[in-house]
């Protein structure tokens, strides 16, 4: 009978290693300008910090699953027996006690357009109020085509006329931005991830040292041929006008820097992510549906001991139990309730974050924060202008109140 060699490799360990790595070698997150395009064969990969054999990898799963189907191997059993336990409740109040633990000092969050939805601005999948469900007026192939590059080049039109919709500075931070700045205030705050475009985190008071537009921000604009730059303030002006936005240098199209599908991501996500995750004591992730890669896989970066906190109206981030079997994909959440560090508080982000603040003893500062800067804003017409960067962490708070409102070069 022949003999088929199986690895002796763990399969936690090598699914762990690859999870953290394999968004640093993809091309789609290679190290270039924002709105550089994957098509234009000028930027160069990013090379993983840790090299690992990805193909071995595949090939060992292969083998595992067919010795197990032929009865050579008996894959073994996933648990956590020997990770470290730091909640004494899998819970919110044992998130709470822990993020009041001395040993939580770096908390990363981790959000989505679920925590802006509350100002009035739609999320992407949401059935029947979704930006992708209400783009027919577009005449687009597909609602995706809207944030495509190479649909933006040959047609920027449809993208432009939602931009003017979208354009940042007509609406107010929500509750849940501001428990971020909190973290912050707090000094716990490690660093903030977010897919959205829309300048609320910088809104909030938060620094702009402590964010990570992972999929870009509105603020500044590039051509894409040329790659000049031009400040927000020049493409607010001409998409109001329902016009293109052109480069005065070059006949090439001016688009913001926000990241569309077939775009690298910004370096500065690769740079953050090497660097913070490994630290992270507590991961708190709002508002998004883990869909879209390579962003979702970062909850499988942080130690295996760390808490996992998922605030969204459903749950999110839960890989199918068999693919986590065979290491076939990132582990994701484990929202069962057999594990000893995921937790999901289900429903809006501002209620969710309303009742952590509370079982913080935070909620009425959060509460007071809420209305004083609303009241800012409102007095200072600051909801006319798109959300400047803030001061960095280095600065004093108090100094952050003062948010500048004229775009920087």
């Amino acid at each position: 009978m022949r003999i088929i060699y199986l690895s002796k490799r763990p399969c936690r360990f090598w699914t762990k290693v690859w999870s953290r790595n394999i968004c640093l070698s993809r091309k789609m997150s290679a190290n270039s300008p924002p709105g550089k395009s994957d098509d234009d064969g000028t930027q160069d990969r990013a090379v993983p910090p840790i090299p690992i054999p990805i193909r071995d990898l595949e090939v060992d799963s292969i083998r595992r699953f067919l010795a197990s189907k032929l009865g050579f191997y008996e894959p073994p059993e996933l648990t956590e027996s020997n990770v470290e336990k730091v909640l004494d409740e899998v819970s919110l109040d044992g998130v709470a006690k822990w993020i009041k633990n001395i040993r939580c000092r770096n908390i990363i969050t981790l959000a989505g357009a679920g925590i802006s939805t509350s100002a009035g601005i739609p999320d992407f999948r949401s059935p029947h109020t979704g930006l992708y469900h209400n783009l027919q007026k577009y005449n687009l192939p597909e609602p995706q085509a809207i944030f495509e590059i190479n649909f933006f080049r040959q047609n920027p039109k449809p993208f432009f006329t939602l931009a003017k919709e979208l354009f940042p500075g007509k609406f107010k931070p929500t509750i849940s931005h501001y428990f971020i700045r909190l973290l912050h205030e707090k000094g716990l705050l490690l660093r903030h991830y977010t897919q959205n475009i829309d300048t609320l985190e910088r809104g909030a008071g938060i620094p702009e040292d402590k964010i990570v537009e992972a999929h870009g921000t509105f603020y500044t604009s590039h051509c894409l041929e040329c790659r000049k730059e031009y400040s927000l303030q020049f493409i607010k002006d001409i998409i109001f006008a329902d016009q293109i936005p052109i480069c005065t240098d070059c006949p090439g199209i001016v688009k913001p820097d926000i990241v569309f599908f077939g775009e690298s991501l910004p370096e500065r996500f690769q740079h953050c992510l090497q660097e913070d995750f490994m630290k992270c004591d507590m991961l708190i992730i709002l508002g998004s549906s883990l869909e879209v890669q390579p962003f979702a896989s970062l909850i499988d970066m942080v130690p295996d001991w760390c808490p996992r906190l998922l605030i969204n109206r459903e749950k999110a981030g839960v890989k199918s139990p068999l693919l986590r079997l065979w290491g076939l994909m990132s582990e994701g959440l484990n929202l069962d309730g057999s594990s000893i560090r995921d937790i999901a508080r289900l429903g809006d982000c501002d209620d969710g974050c309303l009742e952590l603040a509370d079982k913080l003893g935070w909620g009425d500062e959060l509460r007071a924060l809420v209305a004083r800067e609303h009241e800012r804003l409102d007095r200072e017409g600051n909801l006319a202008k798109p959300h400047a960067p803030v001061p960095t962490a280095n600065e004093p708070i108090a100094e952050h109140h003062a948010v500048p409102t004229e775009p920087k070069l």
